[in-house]
C-alpha cells in the first residue's frame, strides 16, 4: 500500500508540475511573463488602446505594460527582455557592450502619434491627422481588404497572425545582432538626430518661455503653424527614408525580389526623396537663419512664402505631379500585390515579421506608409492657409502664401483629375476585358458596334441604372457607361458583359441629346435623341440626388461631344491605321520635346561653363517648344517668321560672331547680350529650316 500510495503521490506532483509548466509558458510571450491582475474601468490596453476588463487584463512585470490576454501576441518583444539577451550575448562572446542608441519606446508607440513624447515626429495634440492607434490589430498578416470601402483607403496593420505566429518564430540570437539590424539602428539614429530640434508638441513649447512672452499673440499662432509644417514635413521624410532604408532595401538585399516588383510596390520613391529633401532642407535653413542670437532654440521666422511658392510652382511643381499621379494611381495595385507576395512567399513573410518588432517601424507596415504618402499632398492647403490667416501686417508675405496656397490648390486638383483619369482608364480596360468576344450590337445607320470600340473613348462616369422598356412595365437592370461620345448600355451574364437585345440599341449617341427628368418620379429621366425617327429611353436611378448626377454629367458630356466628321462611331481598319500612327507621331513628339529642353538646358550649363562666369537666366523664360498639335497649323508660319529674324540677326552679328570658333562662344554672346529666345541663330537656323517642313507636312494632313 505504501509503494501505491507512493506512487500516486509521485504521479499528482509530476502532473502539478506540467501544469504549472503549460500555465508559465501560455503566459509567456514574446520575452513578456504576464501576470494576471485587477484593473480599473479607466485603463487601457498598450496594444489596442481600448478599455479592458477585469477577466482579461494582462500586466508584464518586466516592463510594465497591460494588455488585453487577446493581444498578447500582437505585443513587441519585452524591451527589459532583449536588453538582457544582448548582454548576455555580448558578455558570452567576450565582445563589450554597445552603447545604447536612444531609450527604448514604448510599445504602444505609434507613428505617427499624438504627441511628440510618444514619438519625435509626431503631430501636435488637437491636430487634425491621420491617427494609426485606432486600428491596430488584425487577424491576418495578409490583410482581408474590403473592396467597399472608399476609395481603397484600408488602414490594416499586420501583426497577429496564426500562421505567423511570433511564439513560432525560430530566430537565433545571431539573427537578432546582424548586420541589418545594426543598419536599422543607425538609421534610426539618424532619425533622431534629424528631429532633435522639433521634439516639443508646438512652437510654444520649443522657445524659452521669456522668449515666448516676448511675442504678440498673432505671431506665435503663426509660428505654431510653421513649426507644424516643418514637423510634419519631417514626419514624411521618417515615412519615405522607411520605405527606401528598410523596406526597399530589404526586398532587395535580404528577400531578393526582382526590381520591377519592388518599383511596382514603390513607385517613384527616389524622385520622392529629393523632391522632399529639398523642400525640407530648404524650410530647416530658414529656421536656423531665424535664430534669435546667441540661442539655439528660439527662432521667428518671418518670411516663409518665398519657399512655398518656389516648391509648388515650375520644374518643382511639374515634378511632384508626375510622382504623386503615378504613386495615388498605383495604390490600390501596390497594396494588392504586397498581399498576395505576403501571402505566398515565406521568406518575405519572415522578413516582414522581423523588420516589425524594432522600434524604427512603431507598427508601421507597407500598407501604412503607402497611405501616409498618398495623403501627404492634401495637407499642404491646410497648413498654408492657416499661415496665411495668422500672417498680419506684412503685405508682401502674404501675398507669397496667397500665391502658394492657389498653386498648391491647382497641383492637388491635376493631381486628382489625372489620377482619376488613369483609375478610369483602367476601369476600362478591365470592363472590356470582361466583355463577351461575340459580344456586338447594331447601331443607328446599319453599323456593328464591338468591343474594341470602348478603348477608343474615354470613360467619364459608369454606374448602374433601371432601363424601362417599351415592351412592358418591368424594368431591366443595366450598367451604362458613360464616354466621350455615346451611352452605352450592358447586362451583366456569367461574369461577362453583353449588350442587351432590347427594343432599342444598346449604344447610344450623344450628340445633340435632350436630358430631361419626369415629372412626379423624382428619380427617373428621359433621355430623347437626335436620330430619325428620335428615340426615347427611359431610366431610373437609386435615389433624386443619383439621378440629378447622372443628368448633370450627361449635359456636361453632351456639351463637349465631337462631332462625327472628327470622331466617326464606328472606325474602319484604314482609320484605326491611322490613328495608331497618329498617335505614335504624337508619342514621338514628345520624346523630341523633352530632348529639346534637354538640349536647351546642357547649352546653358555650357555657357556657364565657357563664359568664367555666371550667366544670369530671366526667371521668366519660356520654353519655344511644344507638342500640341493644335498648333501645328500656326507653326509654319512662326518658323518662317523665326528663320527671317534669325538670318537677319545672323548678318547684324556676323563681324561680331566671327571672332568665336564654335556653338558654344555663339551661345555664351547670344546669352551675354540678353537674346534668350533664340539661344544662337546660325545653329538654329537649318534646325527651323528642317522642322518648318514637317510641321508644314503635319497641319496640311490635319
Amino acid at each position: 500500500l505504501s509503494t501505491v500510495s507512493k506512487r500516486k503521490s509521485e504521479d499528482f506532483k509530476r502532473k502539478a508540475r506540467e501544469k504549472e509548466t503549460k500555465e508559465r509558458e501560455s503566459r509567456y510571450s514574446n520575452g513578456h511573463l504576464f501576470t494576471s491582475l485587477s484593473v480599473s474601468a479607466t485603463t487601457l490596453c498598450s496594444a489596442c488602446n481600448k478599455s479592458i476588463t477585469a477577466k482579461e487584463a494582462l500586466s508584464c512585470p518586466t516592463c510594465n505594460v497591460t494588455i488585453h490576454n487577446r493581444c498578447r501576441d500582437t505585443l513587441a518583444n519585452c524591451a527589459k527582455m532583449k536588453q538582457k539577451v544582448r548582454k548576455r550575448f555580448y558578455s558570452g562572446m567576450g565582445f563589450p557592450l554597445p552603447d545604447p542608441i536612444l531609450k527604448e519606446r514604448p510599445s504602444s508607440a505609434i507613428y505617427p502619434s499624438e504627441t511628440l513624447r510618444q514619438s519625435f515626429l509626431g503631430s501636435r495634440k488637437g491636430r487634425s491627422t491621420l491617427s494609426l492607434n485606432k486600428s491596430v490589430s488584425t487577424n491576418n498578416i495578409a490583410g482581408s481588404l474590403n473592396d467597399d470601402s472608399p476609395v481603397g483607403l484600408r488602414r490594416i496593420l499586420s501583426h497577429s497572425t496564426d500562421s505567423l505566429n511570433f511564439r513560432n518564430r525560430a530566430m537565433s540570437i545571431e539573427s537578432l545582432n546582424d548586420e541589418g539590424e545594426m543598419y536599422y539602428a543607425s538609421m534610426l539614429e539618424e532619425l533622431e538626430k534629424d528631429g532633435k530640434d522639433f521634439e516639443a508638441d508646438s512652437w510654444s513649447l520649443a522657445v524659452d518661455t521669456s522668449y515666448l512672452q516676448s511675442q504678440r499673440k498673432d505671431i506665435i499662432k503663426r509660428q505654431d503653424v510653421i513649426y507644424e509644417l516643418i514637423q510634419t514635413e519631417l514626419n514624411h521624410m521618417r515615412t519615405l527614408r522607411i520605405m527606401e532604408g528598410v523596406f526597399r532595401r530589404g526586398m532587395l538585399e535580404e528577400v531578393l525580389m526582382e526590381l520591377g516588383v519592388v518599383h511596382a510596390i514603390f513607385p517613384c520613391l527616389d524622385q520622392l526623396l529629393s523632391i522632399h529633401s529639398n523642400f525640407l532642407s530648404q524650410l530647416l535653413q530658414r529656421r536656423n537663419n531665424s535664430l534669435a542670437p546667441s540661442s539655439t532654440r528660439n527662432f521667428t521666422i518671418q518670411k516663409l512664402g518665398d519657399i512655398l511658392v518656389e516648391q509648388f510652382s515650375g520644374k518643382n511643381a511639374e515634378e511632384m505631379r508626375k510622382c504623386y499621379v503615378e504613386f495615388c494611381s498605383r495604390h490600390l495595385k501596390a497594396v494588392k500585390l504586397y498581399k498576395e507576395l505576403l501571402a505566398r512567399d515565406k521568406r518575405f513573410q519572415q522578413f516582414i515579421r522581423r523588420v516589425s518588432r524594432g522600434s524604427l517601424l512603431r507598427r508601421h507596415g507597407v500598407q501604412e506608409c503607402i497611405l501616409l504618402v498618398t495623403q501627404r499632398i492634401t495637407k499642404y492647403p491646410v497648413l498654408i492657409k492657416r499661415i496665411l490667416d495668422n500672417t498680419k501686417g506684412n503685405e508682401e508675405e502674404s501675398k507669397s502664401l496667397a500665391d502658394s496656397l492657389t498653386l498648391i490648390r491647382e497641383l492637388l486638383c491635376s493631381v486628382d483629375q489625372q489620377v482619376q483619369e488613369l483609375e478610369r482608364a483602367q476601369r476600362l480596360q478591365e470592363i472590356q476585358s470582361r466583355l463577351d468576344p461575340r459580344a456586338e450590337t447594331k447601331v443607328k445607320g446599319g453599323g456593328v458596334f464591338g468591343g474594341g470600340e470602348l478603348l477608343r473613348r474615354r470613360l467619364i462616369h459608369e454606374g448602374a441604372l433601371l432601363w424601362k422598356t417599351a415592351q412592358g412595365s418591368r424594368l431591366k437592370d443595366v450598367h451604362v457607361l458613360l464616354m466621350t461620345d455615346i451611352l452605352v448600355f450592358m447586362q451583366e451574364k456569367d461574369q461577362k458583359y453583353i449588350f442587351p437585345c432590347l427594343d432599342k440599341p444598346a449604344v447610344l449617341c450623344l450628340q445633340n441629346l435632350i436630358v430631361r427628368d419626369i415629372a412626379n418620379q423624382q428619380r427617373g429621366m428621359f433621355l430623347i435623341s437626335h436620330s430619325t425617327p428620335p428615340e426615347m429611353y427611359e431610366l431610373h436611378a437609386a435615389s433624386k440626388d443619383d439621378r440629378n448626377s447622372w443628368m448633370k454629367l450627361i449635359q456636361q458630356t453632351v456639351s463637349n461631344c465631337p462631332s462625327r466628321e472628327d470622331f466617326p462611331l464606328i472606325e474602319t481598319e484604314d482609320k484605326a491605321l491611322l490613328r495608331r500612327l497618329r498617335a505614335d507621331i504624337q508619342q514621338k513628339d514628345r520624346e523630341v520635346l523633352e530632348l529639346l529642353q534637354e538640349r536647351v538646358t546642357l547649352f546653358s550649363d555650357l555657357a556657364e561653363a565657357s563664359g568664367g562666369q555666371n550667366v544670369n537666366v530671366p526667371t521668366n523664360s519660356r520654353n519655344i517648344f511644344r507638342a500640341d498639335t493644335p498648333y501645328a497649323p500656326q507653326a509654319e508660319k512662326l518658323l518662317n517668321d523665326a528663320i527671317v529674324e534669325g538670318r537677319q540677326r545672323s548678318v547684324q552679328h556676323y563681324r561680331e560672331y566671327l571672332v568665336m570658333k564654335d556653338i558654344n562662344s555663339f551661345l555664351f554672346i547670344s546669352k551675354c547680350s540678353g537674346q534668350t529666345e533664340l539661344v544662337s541663330f546660325c545653329y538654329i537656323y537649318s534646325f527651323l529650316h528642317q522642322w518648318r517642313l514637317v510641321f508644314k507636312d503635319t497641319s496640311n494632313k490635319m
